[in-house]
């Protein structure tokens, strides 16, 4: 996928209404290639690499649209919102490491390339690359977000490596996890844009609600995808998280509410050596009769409707609007 691809290319024709923004997303696409030279060759084809993988460029697409909403005259937006891109695509790289991964959104995935060190250290380049445009900025306020954000994205991280194979991890430990691990970033794009659209205190705070909010539900509609979607539509294997252990929402609610059988059985086939396709399919039965997805949808909806709530203190405009329907389809997607 070329690095020009538009939100038309990346979006369901359901979803047609990113079309509104395709102008933000090429200008966003022409800063992230702008930033992805590099003297050393390697760097510059993993980046490359990563970046064409068909990400939809929510994050960036957010941090413009939040300081649109706060009337921000300036040129710098879009400069600036790469930042959210490269370390959304250095998490990734990171966490396909970890996972020994070996497909990224229906490709082989990087590490399955180059290998796992040099995946790591290309990561590392666009951590230290994101910093270097913030500091660029010379807004230390969003020097000082970026800086506490990745702190707890680093902590999230561990949360979820300790908590690999956990059966017993409560629902609201595994909120927390996925809020340090993916919605702390969202939120961090979302207050980035208040901020450099100077925003007053409580607008800052409902923006970052707002982000929040909306990674919390934006993950949980994942994990219901891991379980309910197709590899073809959501680019990787279906049961993914599984067989790398990670237990997400539907399978915690599975297991605290069914009986000592299912439960029994849950366990052992969660903990069984090699995850087959036939084990995957019991698992998803009684994921089914014990309503884990349709518990994992209705959280997420809840969320969102949170989400929407912190943009009240916003009068009415296309921004907005924008907005909601992003939050809509982010309960809705199938990718």
């Amino acid at each position: 996928m070329s690095l020009k691809s538009t939100a038309k290319d990346l979006t369901p024709p359901q979803y047609s209404f990113f079309g509104q923004l395709d102008g933000d997303l090429q200008h966003i696409e022409e800063e992230i290639k702008k930033n992805l030279h590099s003297s050393v060759p390697l760097i510059a084809l993993v980046t490359r690499y990563i970046m064409r993988s068909g990400g939809k460029r929510l994050r960036p697409l957010l941090m413009v649209l939040a300081a649109r909403l706060l009337d921000y005259q300036g040129t710098y937006q879009h400069a600036l919102s790469v930042v959210f891109e490269y370390l959304h695509a250095a998490t990734l790289l990171h966490d396909d490491v970890v996972d020994n991964a070996e497909l990224r959104r229906g490709r082989p995935s990087a590490n399955t390339l180059w290998g796992n060190a040099a995946v790591v250290l290309v990561g590392d380049f666009l951590l230290a690359t994101s910093f270097l445009l913030t500091v660029l900025s010379g807004n230390l306020k969003i020097l000082r977000v970026l800086s506490e954000t990745t702190t707890s994205m680093a902590e999230g991280e561990v949360l979820q490596l300790i908590n690999s194979d956990n059966l017993e991890i409560s629902k609201q430990d595994y909120i927390e996890v996925i809020t340090r691990k993916t919605a702390i970033l969202i939120a961090a794009a979302c207050q980035t844009g208040a901020i450099l659209g100077e925003a007053d205190e409580e607008q800052e705070e409902a923006m970052r609600r707002f982000g929040l909010n909306l990674g919390i539900a934006f993950q949980l509609r994942d994990d219901f995808l891991d379980y309910a979607g197709s590899e073809e539509e959501f680019g990787k294997p279906v049961g993914k998280d599984l067989q790398e252990g990670k237990i997400t929402l539907p399978l915690i609610h599975a297991l605290q509410s069914s009986d000592t059988n299912h439960r029994r059985r849950l366990v052992d086939l969660v903990t069984s050596d090699s995850i087959q396709e036939h084990t995957l399919d019991e698992v998803k039965k009684i994921i089914q009769e014990y309503q884990g997805l349709d518990y994992a949808d209705q959280l997420a909806n809840r969320y969102i409707a949170e989400a929407k709530s912190a943009l009240a203190i916003f009068p009415p405009s296309p921004t907005r609007e924008s907005l909601f329907e992003i939050a809509d389809y982010t309960i809705t997607r199938r990718t």
